[in-house]
């Protein structure tokens, strides 16, 4: 007889959950590891974790992994093409927000970095 609770492929799935396989193994370790440098950070400049956040420094450091800059508009799309539907007012409000803190730095060029301070929190933490 059938039972649903038990796996037709052979597999245990505690052993395949004390394995790590699955979407953990190969799609969200990487940024879970991410996710938590970046809440570590906002912690230690006494920041609330939020999405918008997340997603915000995020956009930063993959843009300059890349040797890209990004203003307001940069980090707007690129956070659209995610498919993050956030209006272009409350990015622009987290940029503020994080550059008054002193997360990230407004260069010259309008564009955005990550400060100086907030790199060495995130190597101290590891960088991928």
């Amino acid at each position: 007889m059938y039972n649903p609770q038990v796996p037709t492929d052979g597999h245990s799935p505690a052993a395949d959950a004390q394995r790590g396989s699955g979407a953990q193994t190969f799609g969200k370790a990487p940024e879970q590891q991410g996710n938590q440098r970046i809440r570590h950070l906002l912690k230690c400049f006494g920041l609330r974790t939020s999405l918008i956040r997340l997603k915000v420094i995020d956009a930063l450091l993959t843009a300059a992994d890349n040797q890209r800059t990004l203003g307001v508009r940069g980090v707007h799309s690129h956070l659209l093409e995610l498919g993050i539907p956030l209006s272009f007012l409350s990015v622009r409000e987290v940029l503020k927000r994080l550059c008054s803190e002193g997360v990230i730095t407004l260069n010259a060029d309008k564009s955005y970095s990550l400060h100086e301070e907030a790199a060495k929190v995130l190597d101290a933490r590891g960088r991928p």
